[in-house]
């Protein structure tokens, strides 16, 4: 796997709450990865609610609000700086962390468990939008 790779800046991802990208595992297993705002910089975590297999981003951007993601399904909310959620469904686990470096405002995917595969989500050949397969759709 490849030391790092560029991603894109902390600037993008504060502007827009959200960065999503896909890595590859050492078996060529994909995997979506979210870039999230944390106080100046950002953190990285893998692209799923905790409770149950839902993408937090759904390709258009993740629901980030005061410092947490929130996820679409059942509205855990999960602060963007340590993953932890204290509430809903979800409540007291932590989202998966992936290793990112951060150097002069620009992000790094430095993981040695994952290389960059590319930007945006999984390519999916279904009809299947990733949406939430309850009622229950949150959005903000």
């Amino acid at each position: 796997m490849p030391e790092r790779t560029r991603l894109t800046t902390v600037a993008d991802v504060h502007e827009n709450d959200s960065w999503l990208f896909t890595v590859r595992d050492q078996y060529g297993e994909t995997e979506e990865v979210i870039l999230l705002p944390c106080e100046e910089s950002v953190e990285a975590w893998i692209n799923r609610c905790m409770h149950q297999p839902q993408r937090l981003d759904r390709g258009f951007g993740a629901a980030v609000r005061d410092g947490e993601v929130v996820c679409p399904r059942h509205g855990s909310a999960f602060d963007t700086c340590s993953g932890h959620c204290d509430n809903g469904e979800a409540e007291g686990t932590t989202l998966v962390n992936v290793d990112v470096t951060v150097e002069d405002g620009t992000v790094y995917l430095d993981d040695r468990s994952y290389s960059f595969a590319h930007e945006g989500g999984i390519d999916e050949d279904g009809d299947d939008d990733g949406g939430p397969s309850s009622s229950s759709h949150i959005s903000f």
